[in-house]
């Protein structure tokens, strides 16, 4: 799936937040992004940065309990998707079915193993890890016709 991979070092919230923000403001829609981490790690504060360099002024909550959250974005929706309490994804599925090929959004999913089968093949795999140091390590598997989001990321 990914032929290309990009790891950056977070020091801080506001840093991995920054990091979102960069990937953000290169979305054009259609794209389709995968979190992996452990509860805490920083996921929802990856994607408060995501949404703000997108252009979208909504405020990002994870959605643990709601499943899905959505924020509207100048060019295109996000579609947060959180499947960390399901173990079979039921009517869910059809939903992100009808939103995950729509040139007009941009899916984030976490906890996605329940999933995948649905998932796009070109899509951003973003692994958030904890360093010994309580830094975070933003690891990103990509292919190559997903470069443009992340060229130049730092």
């Amino acid at each position: 799936m990914s032929d290309n991979s990009l790891s950056i070092i977070s020091d801080s919230t506001n840093r991995t937040k920054e990091i979102g923000a960069q990937l953000g403001s290169r979305l054009k829609g259609g794209e389709a992004i995968e979190l992996i981490s452990d509860l805490g790690s920083g996921k929802t504060t990856f994607v408060k940065g995501l949404a703000d360099g997108s252009g979208s002024r909504e405020l990002v909550s994870s959605p643990s309990f709601t499943i899905c959250n959505e924020y509207a974005c100048p060019k295109f929706k996000i579609y947060h998707f959180d499947f960390y309490r399901l173990n079979d994804p039921g009517i869910i599925k059809r939903e992100l079915a009808e939103v995950v090929d729509e040139p007009s959004n941009v899916i984030v999913i976490e906890w996605p193993t329940v999933i995948e089968n649905i998932l796009p093949l070109s899509r951003l795999v973003i692994t958030i890890s904890v360093t010994k140091d309580d830094k975070r390590l933003i690891k990103i598997d990509y292919p190559k016709e997903l470069n443009y989001l992340v060229e130049g990321l730092s």
